[in-house]
């Protein structure tokens, strides 16, 4: 981003974000502006941009907000360290989750009379598979996001086999890539 002074609106667009994820960072203190126009506008100058990169760095690694706070407001490094160990820890646990589930997948799919009703696959369905395989929205989501960061391109055609629009296919793999 290039940046000598940003207004909100064009620090939101410049980073891919929401204006509103803005100004909710402001009112947690993640993210304050520098200063402000005459008019009132919020401004960032260069130093803004690059907390605001940290900030993304962190929230892509899966660090909450709130510990992003803690990050960003001491110098120690070790509390960064410690922050990044638990999250690591976590990432460990939801993968060997995910593994198990997609063996309960893997069994449930060579069942015949699923490989049956998987030929007259829709989306409802295959809802109905994963949640008889022990998935809960928030695994199905964790799915959805490996696949589209694994393989965005199957993730996209495994989507449309399923019969889903165009639009909803494009929402899931937003959704999907926002993590």
């Amino acid at each position: 981003m290039d940046t000598t002074d940003l207004t909100i609106g064009t620090l939101a667009k410049a980073s891919g974000l929401a204006r509103s994820t803005l100004l909710y960072y402001d009112r947690l203190g993640l993210l304050s502006p520098r200063g402000r126009t005459a008019s009132g506008y919020r401004l960032y100058g260069p130093a803004d941009v690059d907390r605001l990169e940290q900030i993304r760095l962190y929230r892509r690694m899966g660090v909450p907000l709130k510990e992003i706070a803690q990050v960003l407001g001491d110098d120690d490094e070790r509390m960064a360290a410690g922050i990044l160990r638990r999250r690591l820890g976590t990432l460990e646990r939801e993968i060997n989750d995910l593994r198990k589930q997609q063996c309960q997948i893997v069994q449930l799919l060579n069942q015949p009379e699923v490989r049956k009703e998987i030929e007259m696959l829709t989306k409802d369905r295959w809802v109905a598979v994963m949640r008889a395989a022990g998935l809960t929205d928030e695994a199905m989501h964790k799915w959805h996001i490996q696949f589209e960061t694994m393989e965005p391109d199957a993730h996209q055609e495994f989507l449309a086999s399923l019969g889903i629009d165009e639009g909803e296919v494009a929402r899931i793999r937003q959704w999907s890539a926002q993590g």
